[in-house]
């Protein structure tokens, strides 16, 4: 592993804030002052929005409405492609994205509010698609349970994706709703050597842990797979047997993987991370990005974002199906269901709502 560079900030995954690609103004920093001489706290702000459903128009992703009860992740992971969302609101896409975080006190009520509407229609909700629903703060504001309780009164589908162990917190509200059919956990592991996730998602969970939380939702009946996303083509591409075959031996029946994506400014965000890290294999990390991307960093076309394209990246989707195989875990699992779906209190939609 490469040495820390000046400039990095301990348990960060960005070193800096690059510049907002909305705001006209920025701030320079007095190049006098040393980062690491004062520790990054981390800010909570409220958030006000008036609704927590999100809905998504995308083909390249399963679902049509989410929810994230946070906007920003401590979790600091340095590839994490929605660290551009934080410049809609005024933050930089660097530490701002890992340090200022957004709460939605509201969502719990304001879930309960659209769920109650006629106007909605039951269908499955992504929680934790933009930032991780079970980030370290949740242990403390609870809100992610929050919104799992509303969703098992209303009996509403629910997909949750997690890099935290944290979510076997929540293994009761999760079987109740397996037993209609209605929930799903899909467990982000995207190294086997603690070392490498260190410093690529900082305040993650171990590998350790993430293997004992598939575990633990497994026995108790909870569908639950494993996402091998990112793949970082000369990084950790080489781990995927070793990663599918370990999630499957702790429970994993179902798998998925997407390959890095660097919007705006994320490239330049790892660019640096990689320079910090893995000097020595920077080049050819970047290279083979390339390579998958059209000759860029990033794709954003539909269609080619999530796996992208080419020689190496037709060798990824071989190797990963390949590794599925022999680790004896099924092709993508069957819709979950909302037939159990209730308004509050127990009553069913009329036949005209």
């Amino acid at each position: 592993m490469g040495k820390k560079r000046r400039g990095a900030t301990t348990g960060r995954g960005a070193a800096s804030n690059p510049k907002n690609r909305f705001e006209k103004i920025e701030v320079e920093p007095d190049e006098a002052h040393d980062p690491e001489e004062s520790k990054l706290e981390t800010v909570y702000l409220r958030d006000h929005s008036r609704s927590v459903i999100t809905r998504n128009s995308s083909p390249d992703v399963g679902f049509d409405a989410s929810i994230n009860p946070y906007r920003g992740c401590s979790h600091g992971c340095s590839y994490c492609f929605a660290r551009p969302t934080h410049e809609y609101l005024g933050f930089s896409a660097g530490l701002d994205f890992e340090s200022r975080i957004l709460v939605k006190e509201d969502a719990p009520d304001l879930l309960r509010k659209e769920l109650s509407s006629l106007r909605w229609t039951p269908q499955t909700l992504a929680l934790s698609v933009a930032t991780d629903c079970y980030q370290p703060v949740e242990k403390r504001l609870r809100l992610t349970r929050r919104c799992l309780e509303v969703l098992a009164e209303f009996r509403n589908p629910v997909a949750v994706i997690t890099k935290n162990h944290l979510v076997t917190r929540d293994v009761d509200l999760l079987s109740d709703l397996a037993g209609h059919g209605a929930a799903s956990v899909a467990v982000s592991l995207t190294t086997l050597d603690d070392d490498l996730r260190r410093v690529m998602e900082p305040r993650t969970s171990s590998p350790a842990r993430r293997l004992t939380a598939i575990e633990k939702l497994a026995a108790a009946g909870i569908p639950v797979g494993v996402m091998t996303a990112p793949v970082i083509p000369g990084l950790n591409d080489h781990e995927l047997p070793a990663l599918l075959s370990a999630a499957a031996e702790a429970g994993a029946t179902f798998a998925g993987y997407t390959i890095i994506r660097l919007p705006h400014a994320v490239a330049p965000l790892f660019e640096d991370w990689l320079s910090r890290n893995f000097p020595e294999r920077k080049d050819k990390v970047l290279n083979r990005i390339r390579e998958i991307r059209g000759g860029k960093l990033n794709d954003p076309r539909f269609g080619t974002r999530m796996t992208g394209e080419g020689v190496f990246a037709g060798h990824v989707a071989q190797l990963f199906e390949i590794s599925r195989r022999r680790a004896g875990i099924g092709k993508p699992k069957k819709p979950l269901s909302a037939a159990a779906f209730r308004r509050a209190g127990g009553a069913q939609p009329g036949l005209f709502d």
